[in-house]
């Protein structure tokens, strides 16, 4: 059973997409309800799967002074996912360690994979709404036979990263992620593995994409993730041909 590690940070303006915010109609309090939105889906996902749900937060002391709050980022966290399963019962919340994201999944893989002898780990970033139950079990299935498992994304990115067997994880997800973290593998010794493509959101092209998608099975009757499309509903959000490419529409 798999072990799905959904990396999350508590959704507070400034912190949640700063790159949507510069390049897109969205505000940063907005980006943050948005990031809301796609973890909750995410942390779904990962309970409704036949794995066992992991939420990884990152504490305050790893965040900029001007991103920590009043309330704790566990206690933001927590009440993210309160809200989001049927119960927390069975979801289980560490805090990361470490002081960059290759860091602090090479920590979480590590410990669980020697130290707690977990047979397969994934790691998952809470900005990934497409991800499904059926994908999440699919890649256990495809780490039965491989001892490496990525899904990409747009830019090189993976918005899943599932391993039977450590890897060299210092920066191990330098841009292209999906090529570092192949080449790490390989280096190891392990065979490699690749889900279909799914978008991670990190820009306004991103956003752009994910929209029509949500859009589109939207209106054809197909599932779709319920946080994130009613967010979408509620600001009015499509995508128009603009000068320089498509361009996402508020009505």
């Amino acid at each position: 059973m798999t072990h799905i590690a959904v990396f999350a940070d508590p959704p507070r303006p400034g912190l949640a997409f700063p790159e949507l915010v510069a390049s897109s109609p969205l505000s940063e309090s907005e980006a943050a309800d948005l990031y809301a939105a796609t973890l909750k889906d995410t942390l779904v996902a990962a309970h409704r799967s036949g794995g066992d749900l992991l939420v990884n937060y990152r504490p305050d002391d790893l965040l900029a002074e001007e991103f920590v709050g009043e309330q704790s980022a566990e206690a933001e966290v927590r009440a993210l996912a309160a809200d989001a399963l049927d119960s927390t019962d069975e979801a289980r919340f560490e805090v990361q360690v470490g002081s960059t994201f290759s860091a602090r999944a090479g920590n979480t893989v590590s410990h669980l994979l020697g130290e707690e002898e977990v047979n397969s780990v994934a790691v998952v970033p809470g900005t990934a709404p497409l991800l499904t139950r059926q994908e999440i079990d699919s890649a256990a299935m495809k780490l039965r036979r491989r001892e490496v498992v990525l899904g990409p994304s747009e830019r090189g990115r993976v918005h899943y990263a599932g391993f039977t067997e450590p890897i060299d994880f210092e920066d191990a997800y330098t841009t292209p992620a999906i090529e570092t973290l192949t080449d790490r593998a390989i280096d190891a010794g392990h065979e490699v593995g690749f889900l279909p493509a799914k978008t991670c959101i990190e820009t306004e092209e991103d956003l752009c994409s994910l929209v029509s998608v949500l859009n589109a099975r939207a209106k054809a009757g197909r599932v779709v993730p319920e946080h994130t499309t009613t967010l979408f509903r509620e600001w009015g959000l499509r995508v128009e041909e603009g000068v320089e490419g498509p361009e996402l529409i508020r009505e």
